[in-house]
């Protein structure tokens, strides 16, 4: 059995100590047998559940024929994700990395790039918002503008231009000579789950239209279904120029895309970027495998549908303890307990109750159940709450010094 402290790994993470040796559908069983429900998926990512047939099948009848042979040549399999992506988007092209962050790189790379090719490499600032999260390179972190994720790194990376979350009158007086476009994450997911309304999508679509920028998307963990529609953006009738996407398209195998119309593309010419792994046979197997049923009639209907009886009850449970729930957030199923106690405290006391969740901004935690999640296991989810939050409620009863559980 492995150790418990694994010191020969970077401390950079504060691990729970739990490990997991089976998933299935929304379910982990850990090395001790206990089953917990999952609704943190990986943050987001486990799409469609844990090993699921279709994706099992296509990831080990691909392992069986090739694995990777790198963009040196033709791979048939990201062509044909790459048209399957386009038809379904606003896109028209489509380059293939191995996580968002990456996505998030070439997407800045390309705003910065098209400027460029139109003779104004001036142009390469993307003003962006409080609480984002675009990833943890130079570039994402300096374009999250998060202090405690700069720290300690050197001069952040130049180029982002940070604005109050939804101000539209500010963003309007950030744009200058050297503004290139601006950067989003239509709900910030890791920023407390705040979505931005659709009439500032909007506004900010015509923002771009007329002051010649490029609107680039965050939807790393607001795509493929997760709020409802196959990009949160569709909510508000609007489509980027260009956009990143990750975790729910490779449904737990590591993948991600930028997605660009041909305009905003102009500048990635032949050798302007680039990915050894990224697109690799795995990947596209996967990929394609998650299409298949995120593409299927009535799958939005059936996500929207569990989303909305999720949300409904949620809400049941705010109303019932008011001293731990303050509010509910989100879209689709991206949901977030704003709480009334510290958020590491009740995702605690929730693990405790095998149910698992993921943490957020704005001391929120993160509701992240896979697309395909039941009615049966939302019920098991909401009892878990419930019971969860009413120990925490009779641990404050019970310690009136500190008002947290004792």
């Amino acid at each position: 059995m492995p150790s418990k402290s694994p010191s020969v790994l970077l401390p950079t993470y504060a691990r729970a100590d739990l490990a997991f040796v089976r998933g299935e559908g929304a379910w982990l069983t850990a090395e001790d047998g206990r089953r917990f429900l999952d609704f943190g998926g990986g943050v987001a990512v486990i799409s469609l559940g844990h090993a699921h047939p279709h994706l099992v099948a296509a990831l080990t009848e691909q392992a069986a024929r090739l694995w990777h042979v790198s963009n040196l040549y033709r791979i048939p399999e990201g062509e044909r994700l790459g048209a399957r992506l386009v038809e379904a988007t606003f896109a028209d092209t489509v380059f293939f990395t191995n996580s968002g962050a990456e996505a998030l790189e070439c997407s800045i790379k390309m705003a910065r790039k098209y400027h460029a090719a139109g003779g104004q490499p001036e142009r390469y600032r993307l003003i962006t918002f409080e609480g984002a999260f675009h990833g943890r390179t130079l570039a994402t972190i300096a374009a999250g503008g998060q202090a405690k994720y700069l720290e300690g790194f050197g001069p952040p990376v130049d180029g982002f231009d940070q604005v109050p979350f939804g101000d539209l009158d500010v963003v309007r007086g950030a744009i200058g000579p050297a503004t290139a476009g601006i950067l989003l994450e239509p709900v910030q997911g890791e920023g407390g789950v705040r979505p931005f309304a659709p009439e500032m999508l909007r506004a900010l679509r015509k923002l771009c239209d007329d002051a010649g920028l490029l609107l680039v998307l965050d939807e790393v963990q607001t795509g493929v279904g997760r709020t409802g529609r196959l990009f949160a953006h569709e909510w508000a009738g609007i489509t980027p120029d260009i956009m990143a996407i990750a975790k729910g398209i490779g449904g737990g195998f590591p993948m991600g895309a930028c997605l660009a119309t041909t305009a905003a593309a102009r500048g990635m010419t032949a050798g302007t970027h680039g990915s050894t792994f990224g697109g690799n046979p795995l990947a596209m197997a996967v990929g394609n495998a998650v299409l298949d049923i995120v593409l299927e009639p009535g799958f939005m209907d059936q996500v929207r549908h569990t989303a909305l009886l999720l949300k409904q009850r949620l809400a049941e449970l705010k109303d019932r303890h008011p001293d731990i729930i303050a509010e509910v957030r989100g879209e689709g199923l991206l949901l977030g307990l704003k709480a009334l106690i510290p958020s590491t405290q009740l995702q605690a006391a929730l693990r405790e109750n095998l149910l698992l969740t993921v943490g957020a901004g704005d001391n929120v935690v993160r509701l992240l159940p896979p697309l395909t999640i039941g009615e049966a296991d939302i019920a098991t989810a909401v009892e878990a709450i419930d019971r969860t939050c009413a120990q925490l409620s009779a641990a404050r009863t019970s310690d009136p010094k500190t008002g947290a559980a004792a």
